[in-house]
């Protein structure tokens, strides 16, 4: 095995990791930048389907919840680099952080939310507050679904495998 098929799916894993835990402080304590995002995506769900509260606290979208799932991603994605028996973890977080980071990307794309986030007005949120990101955001998304695909394009044999397909 190569030095860089050996290490490569340890640097993919830690740059996951981090950005998922980074962010999990502004999720958690419902920053402005956190109550911007999730203010626009819930507005624009409203308005295109009539379902209010989906991206609220309380909603089945809400920040808490896509954190908990990014913190459960982490998780896995360390175990599995730490516990040699445990590499199938790895495989499990790569998939859902490909998942999370599917829709993050679908929602910067296709709603009000943009590539850019914070030049949105949202009720309730002082956007005096918050500075644009200049894409940063979306940008670490893409790196985080690229490092997710090839995690996941490496490990199929082992996914497969969990549902008898290999």
């Amino acid at each position: 095995m190569s030095k860089a098929q050996r290490y490569l799916p340890v640097l993919l894993s830690l740059y996951i990791a981090f950005v998922f835990v980074q962010s999990l402080f502004f999720k958690f304590i419902d920053a402005p930048e956190t109550q911007l995002i999730f203010g626009t995506l819930d507005a624009w769900a409203a308005g295109l389907v009539g379902i209010e509260g989906l991206f609220n606290p309380g909603g089945i979208f809400s920040a808490k919840v896509i954190g908990s799932l990014e913190l459960v991603a982490a998780a896995l994605l360390l175990v599995g680099l730490i516990v040699p028996g445990l590499r199938i973890l790895n495989s499990l977080g790569a998939l859902l952080a490909l998942g999370i980071i599917s829709g993050a990307i679908f929602f910067h794309l296709f709603t009000p939310l943009g590539i850019v986030v914070g030049n949105e007005t949202v009720a309730g949120v002082d956007s005096s507050q918050i500075a644009t990101d200049g894409g940063l955001l979306f940008f670490m998304a893409v790196g985080v679904w690229i490092a997710s695909a090839i995690l996941v394009g490496q490990q199929r044999a082992r996914l497969l495998a969990l549902v008898g397909k290999a």
